[in-house]
């Protein structure tokens, strides 16, 4: 590993099942982008990838390989040739590539022939910012080790869509404590707020009530899943990403589908979104 960049960490589809003694499943933020990677490699969808946000990863192949990036495109070069998005690239032994920095989008991802092939915790190869579990962020002069396989890929490249700067129109349906919320989610407009990562995007924008038969009410934790929408005392939501803490105190009041997950993971600060649902309502 030559370069890092802000922060690289080694993701798969994480760790499913261990929610009942506190550990979040955690896995790739944008799962379509890292699932599209291990496609175009001929990777099971499990195998680990490395998830690049905004981009500066430089490494140099010790043994050939294949590569694909997908997510944000990062104008990724070998050897100072730009190469494709989101397409199959041959890396021989010595050959570096290079991930520029990303201008709509915030997360790459760089699958490997065979899966980078670091030593399991609890069953996945995620990284979990939150808790701390598993492999250590990337790091310069870090040695990854990867699967077998050397044979060419059956897939030249897809036709797939990229992350975009514009608007963000995400599918919710009502969560939990729905009733909770004395105003409508739907139809509002809010902006990313820097102070976002990968265990939550917190949302700036008119700041919504609690219905008045809520107001002064508190609530055991009750636990959380990827995409949980919470309200705070602050009236600002806050949407829970891959590497969430296993319960909250505040109101869930709506959840957010897969896809809209993925889209939300390379949303960046200052890019708006709304919600594109009608029944989490007061």
């Amino acid at each position: 590993m030559l370069r890092v960049g802000p922060l690289a960490t080694i993701q798969d589809l994480g760790r499913p099942g261990w929610m009942h003694v506190g550990v979040s499943p955690s896995g790739a933020a944008d799962r379509e982008s890292h699932r599209l990677a291990n496609a175009l490699l001929g990777n099971d969808a499990g195998a680990a990838t490395i998830e690049v946000l905004l981009g500066g990863l430089e490494l140099e192949a010790l043994a050939p390989t294949w590569v694909a990036v997908t997510g944000a495109d990062c104008s990724s070069k070998v050897d100072g040739h730009r190469v494709d998005w989101a397409a199959p690239v041959p890396l021989r032994t010595g050959q570096r590539l290079r991930l520029g920095w990303a201008s709509v989008g915030i997360r790459a991802y760089v699958a490997f022939s065979g899966g980078v092939d670091v030593e399991p915790v609890l069953g996945s190869r995620s990284r979990d910012t939150l808790s701390g579990l598993g492999p250590e962020p990337l790091h310069t002069g870090m040695v990854l080790p990867v699967g077998p396989g050397f044979s060419r890929p059956a897939t030249d490249f897809a036709p797939a869509p990229r992350p975009t700067g514009e608007q963000l129109n995400l599918r919710a349906h009502s969560g939990p404590r729905a009733d909770w919320l004395g105003g409508d989610l739907a139809g509002s407009y809010w902006v990313i707020d820097s102070d976002s990562d990968r265990v939550g995007i917190r949302l700036q924008g008119p700041p919504l009530s609690r219905h008045p038969s809520r107001v002064g009410s508190e609530l055991p934790s009750e636990p959380l899943i990827r995409g949980a929408v919470q309200l705070p005392p602050s009236g600002l939501p806050v949407v829970f990403m891959a590497d969430h803490p296993v319960t909250g105190g505040y109101p869930v009041v709506a959840v957010l589908d897969d896809r809209s997950c993925d889209l939300l993971a390379q949303g960046r600060p200052g890019q708006s979104l709304t919600f594109r649902t009608s029944d989490v309502r007061r």
